[in-house]
């Protein structure tokens, strides 16, 4: 990957309209988004979809979404756009939320695992902005990352994990949400919650006046998803995670203790304010109690764990409260 730095207050044109040029021959872009970085490629273009699912090694049961600039372009991809869907896009676009909807025919059925739904999302990100207004094409783009492993949240993230991938990387700074977006299916009736993510279920059930029921569990394994990050091991660094309870101080001591007898080199990722009895040979790491500014910090701080070489990371659990879901979700893929 070639990293080219790119001001998001002011996108140089010219940086741009190379990689949007790229983009509508084929080739992949990696680009910020406020959620993470997206490994992007021209959604029109089946041969181009595959390099994304060659690059990360990705299951072919596993979509990707598809990025637009506008809900101009988002109905474009679509052959159905409900009420609901006005209402969402209205509140919440640009942002961290997908819509899935029954797919256009011109959407290579690799898109969307081989389903008649894609998810299509409008991101808040200066830069993503300018890349698909510039694109002219409606760009899929999973996160940039090999499969199941952490998502990145900053350019270094990107480089470090696709290093052997053909391709660009605009480097737009850090992404400010710091998980992937919230996916909402909108094909039936009765809304349904894919993934949580950058908008919380409540926020959503406030615009549209209605419960959104839960997904069902997958038939199998290797059944087709209707939303990326559905898979039972995802979000995962390369140390191993241990969950703790949330508040117990001497149990997390305890598993610390457990695993530095075993040899392993520990980190730990704490939001209460625990006095740990070890050295400096553990890298504790202390992110907010509040749930936004813990989720913008998880990935990067799991990556930097990850650079210092631990092989075990020991979580302190988040507290059980809706407005934490979206980092459960992720701390318990990555624990599995």
């Amino acid at each position: 990957m070639r990293l080219h730095a790119v001001d998001p207050a002011n996108p140089d044109p010219d940086i741009i309209a190379d990689a949007a040029a790229r983009l509508r021959i084929g080739e992949l872009v990696a680009f910020p988004t406020e959620t993470v970085y997206g490994l992007g490629a021209n959604a029109l273009d089946a041969e181009a979809v595959a390099r994304i699912f060659a690059a990360k090694g990705r299951p072919s049961y596993n979509p990707v979404i598809v990025h637009v600039p506008d809900v101009d372009a988002a109905r474009c991809v679509v052959t159905r756009w409900p009420d609901a869907a006005d209402k969402l896009a209205a509140a919440f676009w640009p942002g961290p939320l997908t819509l899935v909807l029954p797919k256009a025919p011109r959407i290579p059925d690799l898109v969307s695992a081989g389903l008649p739904l894609i998810g299509v999302r409008v991101p808040a990100h200066p830069v993503a902005l300018a890349l698909l207004r510039a694109a002219r094409v409606p760009v899929a783009a999973p996160s940039a990352n090999k499969s199941n492993q952490l998502s990145p949240t900053s350019a270094p993230h990107v480089l470090r994990g696709l290093a052997d991938v053909d391709g660009v990387v605009l480097d737009g700074g850090d992404c400010a949400v710091g998980i992937e977006s919230t996916v909402i299916d909108l094909s039936t009736d009765v809304p349904t919650l894919l993934r949580p993510g950058g908008v919380s279920v409540e926020a959503l059930e406030r615009v549209l006046g209605m419960n959104i029921q839960l997904a069902a569990a997958p038939a199998s394994a290797e059944a087709p998803r209707r939303s990326p990050g559905a898979l039972d091991r995802h979000y995962a660094p390369r140390a191993r995670v241990q969950m703790c309870a949330a508040g117990d101080g001497i149990a997390l001591a305890t598993s610390i203790d457990a695993l530095r007898s075993a040899g392993a080199r520990v980190g730990v990722v704490a939001w209460s304010d625990f006095d740990l009895p070890f050295n400096g040979d553990v890298s504790v790491r202390q992110l907010p109690g509040d749930a936004v500014e813990y989720a913008a910090r998880l990935f990067a701080t799991l990556h930097e764990l990850d650079a210092r070489g631990v092989s075990a990371i020991v979580v302190e659990s988040v507290p059980d409260l809706p407005i934490w879901d979206a980092v459960r979700d992720r701390l318990r893929r990555a624990a599995s």
